[in-house]
């Protein structure tokens, strides 16, 4: 799962590295996989499970490979209660997320979780001061009418699960909004905390679901699946970002979409209907035409890499 940041442009470099599309694109990939176990999964285990797994496992995984070179400094930072709220707004969008796609098809939940990019760009104008030129409000009114043609409210599309969908993209919007308000902060460190709290937070919960006495191996190895595609997921995204400027690659993250779609339709038969492919292009199509638009725009600066979930 992810809804990255929409965004700010940047004239140069016009360049766009082959290497950093097949990053984003092996990235996202990984992100839907995790997507698609936790949907299968969610049919015979509680989603707290699921998400304490999520993040348990690239706990791990980040101590193991990253504690032994950073050691303190993988910890350190200068504003530690910000840290941790950020963890606490990850954890419940990816609660609320992994509930949509129990009783959703992947592709529906994740185009309403694109959302985030729409709300980030307007709570980013309101609460960081950045500038709503008309290019971002139509950005922001597009992505609310795609929203709309996927859900159509008055039809049995809008249930309890989209709302879950949507809950997952407002808390995602504003854990963006914190990371931005870090944005001097170490990028592993902010990788860090969020599974550090997670983990946390999801162990003192766990507890108090009821669970099978009994686990298939393969049940478990997807479990650990679910952790380590997202932390693979992470890293391509992070290298993606550093081989090339996050408004020049920041289209090629709505690839997303079309790994779901056609995930959902290869594992699972659902393929979105003709209402639901028209929002996917609407939300989709808008924040490309925006990033295109400002990437010619000399006059707006570039923003801090996207943050990922």
């Amino acid at each position: 799962m992810t809804a990255p940041d929409p965004p700010l442009a940047a004239g140069h470099p016009t360049h766009i590295p082959l290497s950093a599309v097949l990053l984003i694109v092996a990235a996202s990939a990984c992100f839907t996989t995790v997507d698609v176990t936790v949907k299968h999964l969610s049919q015979r285990y509680p989603v707290p499970l699921l998400v304490w797994a999520r993040w348990g496992v690239q706990l791990l995984l980040t101590l193991a490979i990253l504690a032994p070179r950073l050691r303190w400094n993988l910890v350190r930072t200068n504003n530690l209660p910000l840290q941790l709220v950020r963890g606490v707004l990850l954890v419940a969008s990816g609660t609320c997320f992994f509930t949509a796609l129990k009783f959703m098809p992947i592709a529906d939940a994740t185009a309403l979780n694109y959302t985030a990019p729409m709300l980030v760009t307007l709570m980013a104008g309101y609460f960081l001061g950045e500038k709503l030129t008309k290019p971002r409000w139509a950005f922001i009114v597009s992505g609310f009418v795609g929203m709309l043609i996927i859900v159509r409210p008055g039809t049995e599309v809008l249930n309890p699960a989209a709302f879950f969908a949507l809950g997952a993209a407002g808390l995602y919007a504003t854990f963006q909004i914190l990371t931005r308000k870090l944005a001097g902060e170490d990028l592993m460190v902010l990788l860090f905390y969020p599974c550090l709290v997670g983990t946390i937070l999801l162990s003192l919960v766990v507890p108090f679901f009821h669970y099978s006495a009994w686990y298939p191996i393969s049940d478990i190895l997807l479990f650990i699946g679910i952790g380590v595609m997202g932390f693979v997921g992470h890293m391509l995204f992070i290298r993606a970002f550093q081989v090339a400027s996050a408004s020049a690659i920041a289209p090629f993250t709505y690839s997303q979409l079309i790994w779901s779609t056609l995930a959902g339709w290869a594992v699972f038969g659902s393929f979105p209907d003709g209402w639901t492919m028209t929002g996917i292009v609407v939300i989709a199509g808008s924040g490309i035409v925006l990033t295109w638009y400002e990437r010619r725009s000399a006059n707006i600066p570039q923003s801090d890499p996207v943050a990922v979930d």
